[in-house]
């Protein structure tokens, strides 16, 4: 469907881009009652259209950290010495002037670290204290939308400052592990 954001942008939504196609019995296997699937799908549309716009405006913050993530993404990635000093340099100065841009466009605090912590500590209290996942005793597809936004982070100074001032790492560790039990 084509629809007009609040900016004015017209752009292509997908009606069902949150929903799974399964048959009758696989569906009532993975979630006995609807409002599982549809917490699921609320869940997974938060981490597209809020959480994943906090990570450049929170690794870029400043000149410091800019340089930081583009040297973690220069010595993991397989750049030759000319155009690594490049990608290092220029990519950083470009993500921390775009990264101001993007905390002015999503409406983002002057510290950007606020909106992300407080993010990630409504997503642990939505999962609540009696469960291990939003998924229940296992990891659902929210659980997988919002790691893969935030493991995007680990290495950085970001993802420390998150794991020490909110609430996620338990939930974050138990996503290791079961992503690990699962790969093997």
């Amino acid at each position: 469907m084509k629809t007009v954001t609040e900016q004015g942008k017209e752009v292509l939504e997908y009606g069902n881009k949150y929903w799974l196609m399964l048959d009758e019995k696989e569906t009532k296997r993975i979630y006995p009652v609807k409002e599982v699937r549809v917490e699921e799908m609320q869940w997974r549309k938060w981490a597209d259209d809020w959480l994943v716009h906090l990570i450049s405006p929170n690794v870029y913050r400043t000149p410091k950290e800019a340089l930081a993530s583009f040297d973690y993404i220069v010595r993991e990635g397989k750049f030759g010495t000319v155009e690594g000093f490049f990608a290092k340099y220029v990519g950083a100065i470009a993500m921390f002037f775009i990264s101001k841009r993007l905390k002015k466009r999503h409406h983002l605090r002057d510290d950007v670290r606020e909106d992300l912590y407080e993010a990630v500590d409504k997503w642990v209290k939505a999962i609540g204290k009696n469960r291990l996942f939003m998924g229940g005793s296992q990891p659902n597809l929210a659980d997988l939308a919002v790691y893969g936004v935030l493991r995007v982070m680990e290495g950085l100074e970001a993802f420390d400052d998150m794991m020490v001032h909110t609430k996620i790492q338990p939930w974050y560790q138990r996503m290791e592990e079961a992503i690990q039990r699962a790969a093997a």
